[in-house]
């Protein structure tokens, strides 16, 4: 093959799964995520464990650490594909092998696809690195949407949202409005505090199919948009709000 005839790949695919062998204490830990360059890569496939994936996390609540992190930091290093391992298939499937009903994770999913827009924000914070942010553009609304993630064991995290406005208040089309307004709160905590529980509640109600096996209803609580989100130990939080 002649040297002219060869072209350049804008695209390159990865592989991920580096949480080795899945521990349930492991996929808590704030270092383990992988910061990747942005030259247009795609997640080939990510599962997070090897061998199928740990028969007692990788379908659990615990798993939602690490790929929702991972779904949040691929986005921000400018990833445009995020192939998840698997949807049926292993202990890492988003569906149960046997019953088909979604694993926590495939709620993690749903809400991110519902919620996140395409468009990703800067976000900082001066807080501890067991508390991950990340934020876009709402997909469905004007406004943003978060993502917070609390990887501690025992540390409740008290957020306030700031943007460029928050520093020139004058500068707001109506200050009382924005006051009066509600935010979407999804706080995903596993049934009795068990990490390991493969039940997911969702504002403390838990996530069942109906009885005609649809997805269910999966409502936000509606708070104070002026107020701090609260992220309790081992929580996650997807919020929408929208500034005006």
């Amino acid at each position: 093959m002649s040297s002219s005839s060869l072209k350049t790949s804008d695209r390159s695919t990865m592989f991920i799964l580096h949480s080795g062998k899945a521990i349930a204490t492991k996929v808590q830990m704030p270092w383990l995520s992988l910061k990747i360059s942005s030259v247009g890569a795609w997640i080939g496939e990510a599962g997070g464990a090897y061998n199928s994936g740990g028969k007692d996390v990788s379908h659990t609540f615990a798993n939602g650490f690490w790929y929702l992190d991972q779904l949040g930091m691929t986005s921000t290093f400018n990833h445009k594909v995020f192939c998840r391992q698997a949807l049926i298939g292993g202990n890492y499937a988003l569906l149960n092998t046997s019953t088909f009903v979604p694993n926590p994770d495939y709620y993690g999913a749903l809400l991110w696809h519902r919620l996140m827009g395409k468009i990703v924000l800067r976000t900082t914070h001066d807080s501890s690195p067991y508390l991950r942010i990340y934020s876009h553009c709402s997909k469905t609304k004007s406004g943003i949407s978060l993502l917070l993630i609390n990887m501690s064991n025992s540390t409740t995290f008290t957020v306030s949202v700031v943007d460029d406005l928050n520093f020139y208040p004058e500068e707001r089309k109506s200050v009382d409005a924005y006051n009066q307004q509600q935010r979407e709160e999804y706080h995903l905590t596993p049934k009795d505090g068990n990490i390991q529980s493969d039940v997911l509640l969702l504002n403390g109600t838990p996530l069942v199919l109906t009885e005609s096996r649809d997805i269910p209803a999966m409502n936000p609580e509606l708070v104070d948009a002026s107020k701090p989100i609260t992220i309790a130990p081992r929580f996650n939080c997807l919020c929408n709000s929208e500034w005006v």
